[in-house]
């Protein structure tokens, strides 16, 4: 079995709308869907091939407390709050110039 990003965007999707059905631990699916692609990866790497993803960061961000702060944290260099605070205030200086 080769991978493709379409099949792994759908099994991606597949666990997440099982996440949104739990209660409690609302990322284990998705936490469990990056641990079998790291451990499949390290024993058939042939089945990524021309696939670019890094599961261990991945893992990393949906093993952590606020998923969406780690990647904003990551990229920007900030929490989700203060970036869409940041946004804000940059979009009403514009509107004050216009």
């Amino acid at each position: 079995m080769f991978y493709s990003k379409e099949t792994l965007f759908a099994e991606f999707d597949q666990a997440t709308r099982a996440d949104k059905k739990l209660k409690k631990d609302k990322y284990k699916n998705r936490i469990q869907f990056c641990k079998d692609h790291i451990e499949l990866r390290k024993t058939n790497p042939e089945y990524y091939s021309g696939i670019d993803v890094n599961f261990t960061n991945l893992l990393e961000a949906w093993s952590s407390p606020n998923p969406r702060d780690h990647f904003y944290m990551t990229v920007f260099g900030k929490s989700y709050s203060e970036k869409m605070a940041e946004s804000e205030l940059e979009k009403s200086e514009r509107d004050s110039v216009n």
